[in-house]
């Protein structure tokens, strides 16, 4: 079955492209751009990797980011991804970037997104790889400075599918954000959030209802409320759950305690996602086989993890079908 997994092409639909950020690269930028990072060697940057909560990986997270400073820099992150692609047979990804944890520094958001562009260009064209780009907003910080990025980001619109919310979801609830959504929403961006990863149902129901996405980024507390389970399942929203993420960082004991299998037998619309793979310990086909080693999960519940990413993503039907007949070759092969 594992055989199998790696065969499979696949869509990934939540993946922070700054959390793709190898430690052998982030030190090899580091040392290029002259900034300095609290740590002497790879190895101890890599054993740092040990999380408690969401916010201990986000100390991290953005201390790694701050050594991103040119356009080149992005395109070798963005380029480094996509051969992690290559590996494990991701045939569409749709990726979020954080432009304010760059343009607080004084980078350009065309910087930020020019250099993310051409990895994508190029992932086209070197390996038929097709992409969208999500533009996060980070929730830590004022609504007032969501907006200003959005201002920033119109002028690259064509480039920019959807918009999104994350960081620190504790204390930042979905409504914060209610209006800078609403514009998002007539500037034509599709829209999903963060919600329900560490925060309880109430996080879910605002995300819903407020901001009107069409997506939801994690969602596993959804499970402590049967009124939002039956709404999921008959809406048939995705939820793009991230077993490494969650397990690294607390939210489950272990990977037999995780919820997805129940929230795929109940008939929830969820899929599988590898989020920050740099710090969470492996990228997308890691992701299926410790959840596909944990949960019981059969050869028919891993088919319909991957078809779920194809049919939950911003790209057109004709593609998706294309894709999902691709998806069946392989499981009658």
């Amino acid at each position: 079955m594992i055989e199998f997994i790696k065969r499979l092409p696949k869509a990934e639909l939540h993946l922070h492209i700054e959390g793709s950020f190898e430690p052998e690269l982030m030190f090899k930028l580091a040392q290029k751009n002259k900034i300095e990072i609290p740590y002497k060697t790879v190895e101890e940057l890599k054993k740092a990797y040990n999380f408690s909560n969401l916010q201990s990986f986000l100390d991290i997270y953005y201390a790694g980011a701050k050594v991103l400073r040119t356009e080149e820099d992005f395109y070798l992150l963005t380029q480094a991804y996509i051969l992690k692609c290559v590996e494990n047979n991701i045939i569409h990804t749709e990726i979020f970037f954080d432009p304010q944890s760059h343009t607080s520094r004084g980078i350009e958001f065309k910087t930020v997104l020019s250099g993310i562009k051409k990895g994508l260009d190029e992932a086209k064209e070197k390996y038929g790889i097709s992409s969208n780009i999500i533009m996060c907003f980070l929730r830590h910080l004022s609504q007032e400075d969501a907006f200003e990025t959005l201002k920033q980001s119109l002028p690259y619109k064509d480039f920019i599918i959807g918009v999104g919310l994350d960081s620190s979801e504790l204390g930042n609830p979905p409504s914060k954000f209610e209006e800078v959504f609403k514009e998002a929403k007539k500037e034509g961006f599709k829209l999903v959030a963060h919600a329900g990863e560490e925060a309880d149902v109430s996080y879910l129901f605002e995300a819903l209802d407020l901001l009107d996405i069409q997506r939801i980024d994690h969602g596993v507390q959804a499970i402590n409320s049967k009124e939002l389970m039956q709404r999921l399942k008959e809406e048939q929203i995705p939820l793009t759950l991230c077993p490494n993420s969650n397990i690294e960082l607390k939210v489950f004991k272990n990977y037999k305690e995780h919820n997805l299998k129940k929230l795929l037998d109940y008939g929830l619309n969820v899929c599988i996602n590898s989020d920050d793979p740099a710090y969470f310990k492996g990228y997308l086909n890691q992701n299926f086989i410790n959840v596909f080693e944990n949960l019981d999960l059969s050869k028919e519940d891993i088919i319909k993890l991957v078809k779920n990413s194809f049919n939950s993503s911003f790209i057109s039907d004709k593609l998706k079908e294309k894709y999902i007949k691709e998806v069946d070759k392989i499981a009658k092969s």
